[in-house]
């Protein structure tokens, strides 16, 4: 496997940096360029060690999290371990907070080394899972936009709000799904507590046994998958409202409880086409309609 690469994009606003299956984006903001130069340093030295931090404990990120386990030893896998844990006894395990705890991670990283030169804002986008770091006056812009590139609209997320994380997860997205969903985007205190409440809550948006909707085993997939021999969600076919709605309401209490729990801050839920709100998000997007289809959210600034 080739190592990790780093390069700037565009007018060297922003990092890219990728090694296997991690694919970080990048932006720092800050009165003086040295700042954003040191920023970038700092999360290049911090990311030339995550995936092999990674995969060195993977027996034990792959594994359902239980009451009482022992931690992972790692700082990320740690992360991971204690955004999972308060999910026990129901099926999790630590790589359903992996996408954010690395997001967080190289954003801490980052933040931590600009003491001496602050930086006004910095996220770290982990395909799609967001860490964020907001100054004073500052803001972040997440949309959410169809497959087709239609614009639904804007979630803003400003200094004052304890949303520092964002997270996606549905049916067809980057990891397998025991739900339908087509995106749940959820926004919380960090990243990795994103991350594991939006796996969570899409895997929840879900008709069991429906006759439309395709399962497979995860393993037949993905040998290496953490979700074993379960079934996940592999097609799905035309719902009529009254299903869909079903899927939806599921979905939706789960986000509720986690919402009171305050274990996340507010949630959007979509499938085919009709949403659920949870929470209070900063800037709600324009609802959808029926006739605007297999929509996920995306982020940018």
């Amino acid at each position: 496997m080739v190592g990790p690469q780093a390069a700037l994009l565009g007018d060297g606003s922003r990092l890219h940096l990728q090694h296997g299956p991690i694919d970080l984006i990048i932006g720092v903001d800050a009165a003086k360029p040295v700042a954003r130069t040191r920023g970038f340093e700092a999360a290049t030295r911090r990311f030339g060690s995550v995936l092999s931090e990674l995969v060195s404990e993977l027996p034990l990120l792959r594994s359902a999290i239980v009451s009482g386990a022992t931690l992972p030893v790692g700082t990320i896998a740690r992360r991971m371990g204690r955004s999972v844990r308060p999910y026990a006894p129901q099926f999790v395990t630590p790589m359903a907070a992996v996408a954010g705890a690395v997001a967080d991670e190289v954003l801490a990283t980052i933040v931590a080394d600009a003491i001496n030169i602050p930086i006004t804002r910095a996220y770290v986008n982990n395909g799609g899972d967001i860490a964020l770091h907001l100054g004073a006056g500052t803001e972040f812009i997440t949309a959410i936009a169809g497959l087709d590139g239609t614009d639904h609209g804007r979630i803003l997320i400003d200094a004052d709000s304890p949303v520092r994380g964002i997270a996606t997860s549905g049916f067809g997205g980057r990891s397998l799904s025991f739900g339908i969903a087509d995106n749940v985007s959820v926004l919380a205190h960090s990243a990795a507590a994103a991350d594991v409440a939006a796996t969570l809550i899409a895997n929840a948006v879900d008709l069991p046994g429906h006759t439309s909707i395709t399962r497979q085993a995860a393993s037949d997939i993905d040998p290496d998958s953490d979700l074993g021999d379960r079934q996940v969600v592999v097609k799905v076919g035309a719902l009529s409202d009254v299903e869909i709605d079903l899927a939806l309401n599921a979905g939706t209490v789960v986000a509720q409880t986690m919402f009171q729990q305050g274990r996340i801050l507010g949630a959007a839920l979509s499938l085919q086409g009709s949403q659920r709100i949870v929470g209070s998000l900063p800037q709600k997007p324009a609802s959808l309609t029926r006739a605007a289809k297999q929509k996920r959210m995306v982020n940018h600034v």
